[in-house]
């Protein structure tokens, strides 16, 4: 994405921002790892890089939804704890679980 002279890259595959379409709506996805040292500070960037790409897309592209999407180990983790179950009760926040080995959406978050 570009943002005045700014590039940005989403962390997708290579860099990719990945547009596809659910259920007749436009949506896009940022695949997080969480692979760092720490759980919170895995979480703290990729809420604070989510918040910036959703500003961005709600600005241009107004019909496309952004998601977050992680593995199932990962919601397992942090998101079942109070400071995951906090960012879940957002309403701007969208997340996507997959599984890894199977290569599968497992389940899809939204209020």
């Amino acid at each position: 994405m570009k943002i005045g002279e700014r590039k940005l890259y989403v962390d997708l595959g290579a860099t990719h921002l990945i547009a596809a379409t659910k259920e007749y709506q436009n949506i896009a996805v940022e695949i997080k790892s969480f692979l760092g040292k720490s759980d919170v500070n895995d979480l703290e960037e990729a809420i604070g890089q989510f918040f910036l790409y959703y500003k961005i897309i709600k600005q241009r592209e107004p019909n496309r939804h952004l998601y977050l999407a992680v593995n199932e180990t990962t919601f397992n983790g942090i998101f079942t704890e109070e400071i995951g179950q906090i960012v879940l009760a957002d309403p701007m926040f969208r997340l996507i679980i997959f599984d890894e080995e199977n290569e599968l959406v497992s389940q899809w978050i939204h209020t």
